[in-house]
């Protein structure tokens, strides 16, 4: 489970496009091996064989399921309207906490 939330951290967040380990650490994560030296650690050398499959089985399934959220919510979300500046738009005060009140005065 290390490993997945790992994986899943060193992802760029798709709004501020900044890592969110990054966001969480206020640093970039330290990882990836390399072998300094070849033949000597055959244990450690598998290790980091598997962990580079593990990581790349990780980020094909993150991806796989990211895909499958935005095809499932684009079906679900309607047209948007985009504004330029110096449209002209009416605006609901409904949700407002000071609402506009109207002053009648009788005559």
């Amino acid at each position: 489970m290390g490993t997945a939330k790992l994986i899943y951290n060193n992802k760029m967040h798709l709004s501020t496009k900044i890592l969110l380990f990054k966001t969480n650490y206020r640093q970039d994560p330290r990882i990836g091996f390399k072998v300094r030296r070849k033949g000597k650690y055959k244990r450690v050398e598998k290790f980091v064989i598997k962990m580079r499959e593990v990581q790349k089985e990780a980020k094909a399934a993150l991806k796989k399921a990211q895909e499958e959220m935005k095809k499932y919510i684009d079906k679900k979300r309607g047209k948007v309207n985009e504004y330029k500046v110096k449209n002209l738009v009416m605006l609901s005060t409904k949700d407002l906490k000071y609402q506009i009140v109207e002053k009648r005065t009788v005559l």
